[in-house]
């Protein structure tokens, strides 16, 4: 990862609906480190217009902390985004993120789009940060590592649920319930897309937020396939989520071991081990680990 993804470190990304004072207040209030304000999904059609004023209101009623307090806006290519971003931005949201993109040229356009309501609203040019949701339809599958140096970029993250509309699918899951080979493909091709980015990898929604034991092995298995963070439903999911994405301590000391076995022996390309030999690039991974939990240089 690039100092971009490491600096801006968001572990937990919690949703809130749009139309609802209530829920988008206790997200505010839990210990997530992103709430995302969704005004896709979570509104209904009729509903759009009364929701993009309640985000509007919610949004300048906050005398601090507004940073964190993001907004998933509708799909550049419908009738609401511009209409969306009218409505929030004034409210000095700390992020956007913007759904179904399907490659760098939608990130593109959105940014043209911030700049200007940044520039009307006394709001730093390039201030706004953009996360994408990067496998939403089957185009966008393609174009997963088209996104290196697009603008505002901090994060990309994948969806199962509007792949499987796009695809005619009647379920994304298998029998055991895991996710299908093209599911699993998108959130490969999600992760490998943040790494040619220099960006955050975000894991996908866990939809049962009752499961919280399951909830943390799959955050656990992610973190340590390399993604940074993981999208959230409900509250309860978010302190979770924020410990499965900080290293363990069995990890840090194997990491430490690592480090200092390379420190011991400077120059050296390769060193023997217990489990077998250490290279150059368990080195990195284990710096790399370190700089994550925060005990590295």
């Amino acid at each position: 990862m690039t100092a971009t993804a490491e600096v801006f470190g968001a572990r937990s990304w919690l949703f809130a609906p749009g139309d609802s004072a209530k829920k988008m207040a206790k997200a505010t209030a839990s210990a997530a480190d992103i709430v995302l304000i969704d005004l896709e999904d979570a509104v209904a059609e009729a509903e759009k217009p009364a929701a993009r004023a309640a985000v509007r209101d919610f949004l300048a009623a906050q005398a601090d902390g507004y940073e964190r307090l993001w907004v998933r806006v509708n799909p550049l290519d419908g009738p609401h985004t511009l209409a969306d971003l009218a409505a929030v931005m004034p409210g000095r949201p700390g992020g956007i993120m913007l759904p179904k993109a399907n490659g760098r040229g939608d990130v593109e356009r959105l940014d043209h789009y911030l700049s200007a309501f940044e520039a009307a609203h006394g709001i730093d040019i390039g201030a706004t940060k953009v996360i994408v949701l990067v496998t939403e339809t089957a185009a966008a599958m393609f174009r997963t590592g088209d996104y290196a140096g697009a603008p505002r970029l901090v994060a990309l993250t994948w969806g199962a649920e509007d792949l499987a509309d796009a695809l005619g699918a009647s379920a994304n899951r298998n029998d055991d319930g895991g996710y299908g080979f093209t599911y699993e493909l998108a959130r490969s091709l999600c992760l490998l897309g943040a790494a040619a980015a220099g960006v955050a990898a975000i894991e996908t929604i866990q939809g049962d937020f009752r499961d919280l034991d399951g909830l943390r092995t799959r955050a656990e298995k992610v973190r340590r396939d390399g993604y940074r963070g993981m999208l959230a439903i409900h509250p309860a999911q978010v302190e979770v989520i924020n410990a499965a994405f900080v290293p363990s301590t069995g990890e840090i000391a194997a990491a430490k071991r690592i480090v200092d076995l390379f420190a011991a022996n400077p120059g050296v390309g390769t060193i023997a081990d217990v489990g077998g030999m250490l290279d150059r690039p368990h080195l990195a991974r284990a710096q790399a680990l370190l700089r994550q939990a925060g005990v590295g240089d």
